[in-house]
């Protein structure tokens, strides 16, 4: 009769606490999944101008739409009401209220979804001892950062509600990247439970340059968001010149000089393409320095597909300004963007070494 030989981490013989260990893992890619989608269906009510269409915050009460003619008619009256509707949807009638109202009313119920994901199993994990003691104080902040995430999503609307058409491009581009610093954290912790062997990297320098990475892709996603909230991807519309030129004039068109890198569309679009050129040159050092210090390991493979995925993401980005934004192609840059910054944890999180901490007996 043939045996059959089972691996450590096999469910026949793995101990409770590894079990406990790999059920919170998959909890955690599965918060992470989440919150990818959020952010696409965030940029999409971006994209559609429906981000201003739910004017009041009803964080509990607010997940039930209007069930009636009557409160329909009453949330349009509300919208009229703001300068976006006046300045920009005048003459816009209830069916097209309804388009953009069904965008926003689901990016709120999917960030009050990934609010339940994450709340209801910690708590059991938590309360049933699945959760190693130092899990709770990593996934407590996280829990943290989403509830603050919450207050600075109306933070953000409430900037477009009286003065403004749209909300501020400095609160949108702190909305997405704390949406992203979530999203890396819960990837981060999630990759830091997985059982592998352990293999050094390939330089002390490497894990370095793995987090500069990250810190990288999450400056990007900031300078997308600025970009995003001004419309700069609208105008300039060549690559590799920019208005005619590898560097534009009047980037420092307005006084004082500081405001130009967050309120001049040329200034910011042309620091979001120096940053994308920045990132790409750094993850092909990278994958190519530890192709020479140790090739064939895992973290040179790693390495290759960061590189390769930034290089995707690159062509994207050229493509989606070529063709002045349409909204496929800005969606995919915008998931692409969330996909290299959830490469670049997971591999500089591999570099750092997986399984470091002890398991419970």
């Amino acid at each position: 009769m043939t045996s059959l030989a089972y691996t450590d981490d096999s469910p026949l013989t793995a101990t409770p606490a590894r079990r406990d260990r790999s059920a919170v893992r998959i909890w955690l890619y599965a918060v992470a999944l989440f919150i990818f989608a959020l952010v696409l269906v965030g940029g999409a009510t971006r994209l559609t101008e429906s981000g201003l269409s739910i004017t009041e915050w009803k964080p509990i009460h607010g997940v039930i739409p209007p069930l009636s003619a009557a409160e329909w008619q009453e949330e349009f009256v509300r919208y009229q009401q703001i300068p976006q509707y006046r300045e920009m949807n005048q003459g816009m009638d209830l069916s097209g209220f309804k388009t953009i109202y069904w965008w926003e009313w689901t990016h709120r119920l999917l960030a009050r979804g990934v609010g339940v994901v994450f709340a209801l199993p910690l708590l059991f994990f938590w309360l049933t001892g699945r959760l190693e003691p130092f899990l709770k104080p990593r996934l407590l902040g996280i829990l943290a950062l989403g509830a603050l995430q919450g207050a600075i999503g109306w933070w953000m609307v409430a900037s477009g509600l009286s003065v403004r058409t749209e909300v501020s491009q400095y609160r949108l581009a702190t909305h997405l990247t704390v949406a992203s610093i979530i999203f890396a954290a819960t990837i981060w912790v999630a990759r830091g439970l997985a059982r592998r062997p352990i293999v050094a990297p390939p330089s002390r320098g490497s894990v370095f340059v793995g987090g500069l990475i990250v810190l990288l892709a999450l400056v990007q996603i900031y300078l997308g968001g600025l970009v995003a909230g001004l419309r700069a991807g609208l105008i300039y519309n060549t690559w590799p010149l920019m208005d005619g030129a590898l560097v534009p004039d009047n980037l420092l068109s307005i006084v004082p000089a500081w405001r130009n890198f967050f309120e001049n569309v040329l200034t910011v679009q042309f620091v979001h393409r120096c940053c994308a050129y920045l990132l790409f040159a750094v993850t092909g050092l990278h994958a190519l320095a530890a192709w020479l210090q140790t090739p064939g390991t895992r973290h040179t493979r790693g390495a290759f597909v960061l590189f390769l995925v930034v290089a995707a993401q690159a062509a994207i980005g050229i493509t989606t300004l070529l063709m002045v934004v349409p909204i496929g192609w800005a969606l995919a840059h915008q998931a692409g963007g969330m996909i290299v910054l959830a490469t670049a944890v997971i591999h500089a999180r591999g570099l750092k070494g997986e399984h470091r901490e002890p398991l419970a007996a």
